[in-house]
Formats: structure tokens, C-alpha cells, sequence
């Protein structure tokens, strides 16, 4: 078994926790997580793949235990998440990596790929999305709050952050309950349940009308650029539906498409088929590149 360190990194007035794993020398994986979790989302798959790669996953800033500067001093927003991102790669020295991109990663992702395409040397979607046809028809009081940043749009996305949500629809539906650890859920809202968390995710809810604007922009960069693409998707979950992974072929037609029996949180309950999947795919394109 390969230990797992657990580090911190200062970026400008951000202290960014992370894991790592796996030898120095060896490819680097970046694990990217998404709303509303952290970097133990991976704790069981950095140890499936560690043994051949170098796997680093951090928390972004206004999640589990990276230490930013409160709103107002630090605006959260996606453009800042990818630069605090981009700065960490730097500052651990990596100049090349493949990408693991999960929900939020994945626009904090994509915006270091089209930036830096030279360093990008495959890419992992896990219920990533980057095209319209991803969403479900549950996104509406988010897409209402985009359309119009009233307070009262904004007061009705604050059930997005509930314990409720959280442990029922978000690692709920879709996912064996016999399968699913209740670790990973009851710490995100554990985390939630801290001063000011949630209105940090109110603001990043708003930004992320940022994101799918930029969804013509990470498209032109799979045209022009042809990453090593494999999606791992559940197909059960209730945010990013199953034609969000198929469209990638839109762009990428060599595309890999793993549509699994498990939901958005597809790692709680398929970490073991998640991890042969991205061996198997990172041995080929990466020994040709």
C-alpha cells in the first residue's frame, strides 16, 4: 500500500490542503472534486491508483480544509478557483498532468486546459459536465437566480445546501444505500455547517452561469486540441444526465464512454470499476504521447 500524505500549500493568501500519493517521478494525475465536497471524495480511489501514478488532489477554496480569506476579502468565483488551482500546480511542481475533472472541477479544470493545452495530458470526466445537453430539468431555481440575482432567487437556491439535499438527492438518488457510506456525505454537511459556508456557495452558484458560457470555449479546445478523453459517468444522476457524457464525442469522436449504475457521488459506490477503468485508459494514451 502506498501511504497517502496529507499537505498544505500557501498560494498567494490561500492555504490549499491536499492529498498526495504515489511515486515523484511518476505521471501526474490531478483529482479535481466538485460541490459540495472536498478532496475525500478520493479516499478511496487515490490508493487504487497510486501504486503508477503521482495523484494529487486539493480542496478548492471554500471547501474542507483549504484556508482562504473571507468574501469580501476574496471574491469565490470559478475564475479565481482555476487560478488558485493554477498556482498550486505550479508551487508542487508539476508541469504536466492528467485531469480528473467531477462537477465543479471540472470548469475549474477545463479553464487550465484551455489556458495551459500544452500541459494537459488526458482527460478523466466523472459527472464532469461542458455541454448543455448535461443538464437535467432540475436546475431551475439555479438557472432563475442566473437570469436574476434577486435576493429572493438567491434565498431559493440555500435548499441546494440543506442536509437534506445533501444526503437525499445529491449521494442518494441512484446509489445502492447498502453501498453507500455515509462518511463522505455527513462530512460535507459537516462543512456546510461552518460560519459563512453557505453563503460562499451562494455566490459560487451564481458564478457558475460563467461556466456554461465558457462551454463554446473548452468545445473549440477538444476540437483543436484532441485530449485523451474518458467519461465515467453515473447514469443515475439526478444534476448531469447521461447525454452530457455522450456529447463529448461531439468534439472528442475517440472519446471513451463509461455510463455506470451508480449516481452523481459514482466513486462512493464504484471506486473499484472507476479506478480499472482510468488504469486501463491512462496505460494506452499515455505510453503513446
Amino acid at each position: 500500500m502506498t501511504a497517502v500524505h496529507y499537505r498544505t500549500q500557501k498560494v498567494g493568501e490561500v492555504e490549499v490542503f491536499y492529498r498526495e500519493a504515489g511515486p515523484a517521478d511518476a505521471p501526474v494525475l490531478l483529482l479535481l472534486h466538485g460541490f459540495p465536497t472536498a478532496s475525500h471524495m478520493f479516499r478511496d480511489l487515490i490508493p487504487e491508483l497510486a501504486d503508477r501514478y503521482r495523484v494529487i488532489a486539493p480542496d478548492l477554496p471554500g471547501f474542507g480544509q483549504t484556508k482562504a480569506p473571507d468574501r469580501g476579502a476574496f471574491t469565490y468565483s470559478f475564475d479565481n478557483l482555476a487560478e488558485v488551482i493554477d498556482g498550486f500546480v505550479e508551487a508542487v511542481g508539476v508541469e504536466r498532468f492528467a485531469l480528473y475533472i467531477f462537477d465543479y472541477g471540472a470548469p475549474t479544470g477545463l479553464r487550465l486546459a484551455i489556458k495551459h493545452p500544452e500541459r494537459i495530458t488526458a482527460i478523466i470526466s466523472q459527472n464532469g459536465n461542458a455541454y448543455d445537453e448535461g443538464f437535467s430539468d432540475e436546475w431551475g431555481a439555479w438557472q432563475a437566480y442566473w437570469r436574476d440575482p434577486s435576493e429572493a432567487n438567491r434565498e431559493a437556491c440555500r435548499d441546494s445546501l440543506s442536509p437534506q439535499t445533501i444526503r437525499n438527492w445529491q449521494y442518494g438518488t441512484g446509489a445502492d444505500p447498502e453501498l453507500l457510506s455515509p462518511d463522505g456525505r455527513e462530512l460535507d454537511i459537516a462543512y456546510m455547517a461552518r460560519p459563512g459556508a453557505e453563503e460562499v456557495q451562494l455566490d459560487l452558484i451564481l458564478d457558475y452561469r460563467t461556466n456554461v458560457a465558457l462551454y463554446p470555449q473548452f468545445q473549440a479546445y477538444f476540437r483543436e486540441h484532441r485530449p485523451p478523453f474518458l467519461a465515467v459517468w453515473g447514469r443515475h444522476d439526478p444534476a448531469f444526465v447521461p447525454a452530457g457524457a455522450l456529447a463529448y464525442k461531439q468534439d472528442l469522436p475517440n472519446a471513451e464512454i463509461h455510463l455506470l449504475d451508480a449516481g452523481h457521488f459514482a466513486l462512493e459506490t464504484h471506486h473499484g470499476e472507476i479506478a480499472q477503468h482510468i488504469r486501463d485508459f491512462l496505460r494506452r494514451v499515455l505510453s503513446s504521447r
